[in-house]
């Protein structure tokens, strides 16, 4: 089983949804965790749009990227799904083989409607799935 780590900064939308396509989808290659360095609760918009597909995360608990890395954990690979093209700073994750960088918006910075929220929510919902699917069958081979 390859193990994967998706970090963020927070732990409540963006690598919780990671997580639970890979454990899901890549359960016969993968074994996935998630974890961010501020914890802050699972945002109310990624608990309404993952449930939408049938993934409950409203009982998911935000994990510390620090507390993994203080209990010697190790990844085959670590997926950063952080804004970093916004200025958001990602946790660096050492002895490691593979670093993906994602990318992605972050949720807690959506403006608009309620409706607007949830659409923008819904997308990238569906572009970490298709992100998962990628590193699926990109990796899965390797084992």
């Amino acid at each position: 089983m390859i193990k994967v780590l998706f970090v963020c900064v927070h732990n409540s939308a963006r690598s919780q949804m990671a997580e639970a396509f890979l454990n899901d989808l890549g359960r016969d290659y993968f074994v996935a965790e998630s974890a961010g360095f501020e914890p802050s609760p699972i945002n109310p918009l990624i608990i309404k749009v993952m449930n939408e597909i049938g993934y409950d995360l409203s009982s998911n608990e935000t994990k510390s990227v620090f507390d993994f890395f203080k209990e010697g954990r190790l990844y085959s690979i670590i997926v950063k799904v952080c804004d970093q093209e916004n200025g958001q700073r990602c946790p660096v994750f050492p002895l490691t083989l593979t670093t993906l960088d994602w990318n992605l918006e972050d949720p807690a910075n959506f403006t608009g409607t309620e409706e607007e929220k949830l659409k923008k929510a819904r997308d990238l919902r569906n572009k970490i799935r298709e992100n998962v699917i990628d590193m699926i069958n990109t990796y899965k081979g390797s084992i």
